[in-house]
């Protein structure tokens, strides 16, 4: 069982992707999670609108997802992106299924009622967000789909604790995907090679990251930086929890998934037990 997670950044090539899955399916079982971040700034601004980025009081930067922004995340994400992979997918051969995490309650989180932030140096609290953070993972129907051929492409947004459309992070919902399917690996493709020690220096990839190091794991985490540094944690907690492999990976090269699991870009796993009790 893998879980493989395509990065919606500007630049990548979803036809490697694609391609690689076709020669996956059906031997192996996958459930195909994706983003749509540039898509949705790029349909925003073609209708005057821009994108709202906020910097929360611990320096993470996220969407504000006001529910204008949450119908524009639907058609974008839920809607042409998620229907587009299905399409290339069905052209390979692949019997695909596109879903989103509200179909079947199959992620569910909690929307927050506030969201602290900091704009112009000052802090402010801002109300009418609908993003939140996941909580729990129902199988039932990637399991009904994965057990009759199926091969399930997976995108956000999940079901708040009222039944509302939230906003949540695409790799830590395949994380959680990944838990959940006890899957053997999650692959995470970007549009970088994986994690690079100097972000100017293309030949600094950090191949391997023992998180069972504590050394290692800081290196990372310093290496890092802007959305890479959620993308590592997500891994990290990946790991941490029971995940034997996560790989970064690159997803402009001809059979992305493949070259990942047999050693390019940056794979996390650990070599002392670390899985959480929790």
């Amino acid at each position: 069982m893998l879980v493989i997670k395509l990065g919606g950044s500007a630049g990548i090539n979803t036809e490697y992707t694609l391609d690689d899955l076709a020669t996956l399916w059906p031997g192996e079982r996958v459930v195909f999670v994706h983003g749509a971040n540039a898509a949705l700034d790029a349909f925003m601004q073609a209708q005057g609108r821009q994108p709202r980025l906020v910097t929360s009081s611990t320096g993470q930067v996220s969407r504000f997802t006001d529910r204008e922004t949450m119908d524009d995340m639907l058609a974008i994400y839920a809607g042409r992106t998620n229907k587009r992979l299905v399409e290339g997918l069905q052209a390979r051969g692949v019997n695909a299924v596109g879903l989103s995490g509200i179909d079947g309650g199959i992620a569910r989180g909690t929307r927050k009622d506030a969201l602290r932030v900091v704009e112009d140096g000052k802090p402010k609290v801002l109300r009418g967000d609908y993003a939140g953070s996941l909580k729990e993972i129902n199988t039932h129907l990637l399991t009904l789909l994965l057990d009759n051929g199926y091969l399930p492409v997976l995108t956000p947004p999940a079901l708040s604790q009222h039944g509302e459309a939230i906003n949540v992070d695409g790799d830590k919902l395949a994380l959680r995907l990944a838990l959940a399917l006890d899957a053997k690996a999650l692959v995470i493709l970007s549009n970088t090679a994986g994690l690079l020690a100097d972000v100017n220096d293309a030949t600094s990839l950090i191949r391997q990251i023992d998180i069972s190091s504590d050394d290692s794991t800081e290196a990372a985490m310093t290496a890092a930086g802007g959305r890479m540094k959620k993308k590592v944690q997500a891994g990290i907690d990946a790991v941490r929890e029971g995940i034997p492999l996560v790989v970064f990976g690159d997803a402009n090269t001809e059979r992305p998934i493949t070259a990942a699991m047999n050693g390019q870009g940056t794979q996390l796993n650990a070599t002392t037990s670390v899985v959480s009790s929790t």
